[in-house]
């Protein structure tokens, strides 16, 4: 495999790609040439996507991230009905409850919230891994943030499940670094999207007031980063996080 940017034809898996950051990833990559699977719960927000790509190499998928067997054919319906999956970027995150003390916290949420940014996760990169492990090639990029690299206070669950996501990058890029899979995850501060519009005003004036770009990133800086790990050409970078915080990360 060459070292080049050229994802021309590479089969990319695109979760959470209904909105937000997943959205644009799904639809730059498929600009660039990738046969992309944009896949979310939102099957009517999958259509309207599809409508507005307008390519051939543009499909959508329905998958369930709060139910392992929907998970895990989805993977399965991709490698079988459109061919061998070359790279996954996984989009999926909810924020869950927010703006209260650890003592206030609704274990109830919680347990939603680990489900989706964590548990699912590796979950889907299971399957994934299974498939690629055999081919000796694949391309891996899990969605963090800066959350999970320096906790945010009133964001307990969020913080928590986006550590535990960059510890899995962590782990499985050293365990498959010898089959020529990379792994890696992205840790964003805040990004303008749906999901940051939601935050409580005290708590999104404190997130911004620490970057020292003064402004928000934009879901076009998270893609156009994000194309470049999941291509050839990010060959000898595994279990890394990605910064792309406006100068807010420390280390």
């Amino acid at each position: 495999m060459t070292n080049t940017t050229d994802i021309t034809n590479h089969i990319i898996l695109v979760t959470g790609a209904a909105s937000g950051i997943g959205k644009q990833i799904a639809a730059q990559l498929a600009a660039q040439g990738a046969e992309v699977i944009a896949a979310d719960l939102n099957l009517e927000a999958l259509e309207a996507l599809k409508s507005e790509v307008n390519k051939a190499n543009f499909h959508i998928k329905k998958v369930d991230f709060n139910n392992d067997q929907s998970i895990i054919s989805l993977v399965s319906e991709v490698e079988n009905q459109i061919g061998p999956i070359k790279g996954l970027i996984n989009c999926v995150g909810i924020l869950g409850k927010s703006g209260m003390l650890s003592e206030d916290i609704d274990l109830v949420n919680f347990d939603l919230v680990y489900q989706i940014n964590l548990r699912a996760a590796l979950v889907l990169s299971m399957q994934v891994l299974k498939a690629m492990k055999p081919r000796g090639y694949g391309r891996i990029l899990q969605l963090a943030s800066i959350s999970g690299k320096e906790g945010n206070p009133g964001l307990v669950a969020y913080s928590v499940t986006k550590a535990g996501l960059i510890a899995l990058v962590k782990a499985q890029g050293k365990e498959y670094a010898p089959f020529g899979i990379t792994i890696n995850a992205l840790a964003p501060a805040l990004i303008d999207t749906p999901m940051t519009a939601s935050f409580e005003p005290e708590q999104r004036q404190y997130l911004e007031s620490k970057i020292p770009m003064n402004r928000l990133g934009t879901v076009e800086e998270v893609a156009s980063l994000a194309a470049w790990i999941i291509s050839p050409a990010c060959s000898f970078t595994t279990g890394f996080a990605f910064d792309l915080t406006g100068g807010r990360a420390t280390y």
